[in-house]
């Protein structure tokens, strides 16, 4: 990846739905040339999908978005973990991170009752030993990623 990838990378944190006529305009590129870049990083794993991020508060209420700080149990191992968690509903995305905790997980819950059963399955099904929790307010616009 050089500097005119991470620009594009960038830019599609932003509006992943720009044009790639759009696109190139912004990063000095013809609109083939960055279909090009984007197709390769696509294809290199680089970048793995697109999605939708809804801010908690514009969704009319429809539940809650919230960040688990999780620190497995030692006779869990991470294979076990992402499994487990790939399996419980309302989960969206899963990290290994380093740092007090092993993994943060994001995941959605109809409401707090929803929560306290995702928790419980996660301690009682994937190994979890200890968990904290934080509840999405609203979202906030990602920064662009630095020039290398």
């Amino acid at each position: 990846m050089d500097r005119l990838d991470r620009e594009i990378l960038g830019i599609l944190q932003q509006d992943a739905r720009i044009s790639y006529r759009d696109l190139g305009v912004r990063v000095g590129l013809s609109a083939n040339a960055a279909a090009d870049r984007v197709r390769r990083m696509r294809r290199d794993g680089v970048i793995r999908g697109f999605t939708v991020l809804v801010d908690p508060a514009a969704d009319g209420g429809g539940g809650l978005v919230v960040f688990i700080d999780v620190t497995l149990r030692p006779d869990a191992t991470n294979e076990s973990f992402e499994a487990a968690a790939a399996r419980l509903p309302g989960i969206t995305e899963v990290v290994h991170v380093t740092g007090a905790h092993d993994y943060l997980v994001r995941a959605r819950a109809a409401d707090p009752a929803a929560l306290d059963a995702l928790l419980r399955r996660l301690k009682g099904e994937a190994g979890v030993a200890q968990s904290q929790t934080r509840i999405a307010l609203r979202a906030a616009t990602r920064p662009p990623l630095p020039p290398a």
